[in-house]
């Protein structure tokens, strides 16, 4: 059965780019999808992301990370906050210290999250290039989540409002489709 890995890609606590990936997570277990969570605040607490990792050290459990999440997965749904008018810092450290290969014809889904007006439009379209230098094929419904204080309760798993709800579910329907 196909798996479903979500990469929350923020090191801040309690955050909105969480809340949101966990709303998927519950809207993916409805479709009778496994997923695995990749959570960078966790990734980056656990490991010496800006140290060894980046540099080739790795430790046994950032190995093990690349072993059985991401090389033996295809499909990946990436949940970015804006930061500074593009994405967290932390993502792009993440994404430096995996070897290239393990990303080749591997599938993305971009989520953009912001309080402000744009759901992170520029964040997604700075990563969707990276992804692509990756060799990561970008499904082309990136989806902007502006406002994100107005369509989110923490610890629920739906959406505040019926369209940001459907908006998502629709997304996810079509990820799971392509082939």
């Amino acid at each position: 059965m196909e798996k479903i890995v979500l990469i929350f890609a923020t090191n801040r606590p309690n955050s909105y780019t969480n809340a949101v990936g966990n709303i998927y997570k519950a809207i993916l277990n409805q479709h009778k999808v496994l997923t695995e969570v990749i959570d960078l605040k966790e990734v980056s607490a656990q490991t010496h992301l800006l140290n060894e990792e980046l540099f080739g050290k790795r430790t046994e459990a950032f190995n093990s990370l690349i072993t059985e999440k991401l090389q033996t997965n295809t499909k990946f749904i990436f949940f970015i906050p804006e930061y500074n008018g593009s994405f967290p810092g932390v993502l792009k450290v993440f994404l430096d210290a995996i070897p290239p290969a393990t990303w080749t014809n591997k599938k993305a889904l971009l989520v953009g999250i912001s309080s402000g007006r744009a759901g992170n439009l520029r964040g997604m379209e700075h990563l969707t290039g990276i992804l692509n230098y990756l060799k990561f094929f970008v499904h082309p419904n990136r989806l902007p989540i502006s406002l994100i204080d107005t369509h989110v309760d923490f610890g629920s798993t739906n959406f505040k409002t019926d369209t940001q709800q459907k908006v998502s579910e629709d997304q996810i329907k079509q990820f799971l489709s392509w082939n």
